[in-house]
């Protein structure tokens, strides 16, 4: 676990905080002003079939299970809403249990930077994530989980807008990295669905199961007009919170769908 969590963490926070201004997203006008505008910073989708060949260490169930709850709050959290440098000195400091001193040489700072910027991102993801009130999502491929990713997979290809925001939280989000734009809350996320929809007219998706990041995702198609394909359009990721979606991350690059072993088109 440590492996896969020092590959990642290493990899994607680092070079984000020397390389933050390198990608650009591509340009998108929204169909209505979004709950937030912002630095697009987000972590890039990571197959779980990755993490098989790692020796677990963890002493049972319960002790893989905190583990997987620390996971998620670091990367789904912290790293796709705090500021590149309290991101980078949070996972290297609380997930990677790097001393003060080692982060900050490998961040080219202080150890007194080091430990103000890793405070802010501690009450940052508390104020974010409130321990107390936080529900744990269910196992992962239990029957909990995969009645709710179903109804949410037959909400999404039919379009069934009011029936998929049942399923959302009252503080969910959805984010479409790299476009750097949020929607917060059933009725924003709602409208942005609607107008998505709309615009697709009879066009539909289809959603092709797998997992990233320690959660439930699909790849998604979306059927040819003139064509009997479905062609790929990106990675969808949910975060789960008890028994509701909590966040909903719809990746537009299409190029780590080969790391899933998803095609770039299916037959229609």
């Amino acid at each position: 676990m440590r492996a896969w969590l020092y590959r990642i963490a290493t990899n994607r926070c680092l070079n984000a905080l020397r390389d933050s201004g390198r990608r650009q997203p591509p340009p998108f006008e929204p169909p209505f002003e979004p709950t937030s505008r912002g630095e697009p910073i987000w972590l890039e989708p990571y197959p779980d079939a990755l993490l098989e060949g790692i020796v677990d260490i963890t002493p049972g169930p319960e002790a893989r299970y905190q583990a997987t709850e620390t996971i998620e709050l670091a990367f789904i959290a912290a790293l796709q809403h705090l500021p590149p440098r309290q991101r980078a000195v949070l996972v290297l400091r609380d997930v990677l249990g790097f001393r003060t001193a080692e982060v900050a040489a490998m961040l080219g700072s202080t150890e007194d930077s080091v430990k103000g910027a890793l405070e802010r991102a501690r009450v940052a993801l508390e104020e974010r994530l409130p321990a107390a009130d936080r529900q744990r999502p269910p196992a992962p491929d239990s029957p909990q989980e995969r009645a709710l990713v179903r109804r949410f997979a037959d909400a999404y290809e039919a379009d069934d807008i009011d029936a998929l925001v049942k399923l959302l939280t009252d503080d969910a989000w959805f984010a479409m990295p790299p476009v750097p734009l949020q929607y917060q809350g059933p009725p924003a996320i709602a409208s942005f669905l609607r107008s998505s929809a709309a615009s697709r007219g009879p066009r539909r998706f289809r959603l092709v199961p797998t997992r990233a990041n320690t959660q439930p995702a699909f790849g998604v198609y979306l059927r040819d007009e003139h064509a009997p394909v479905a062609r790929a359009t990106g990675l969808l990721v949910l975060t789960l919170q008890g028994d509701q979606i909590a966040a909903i991350t719809r990746f537009l690059d299409t190029s780590v769908l080969p790391r899933f072993g998803l095609p770039r088109t299916l037959p229609d």
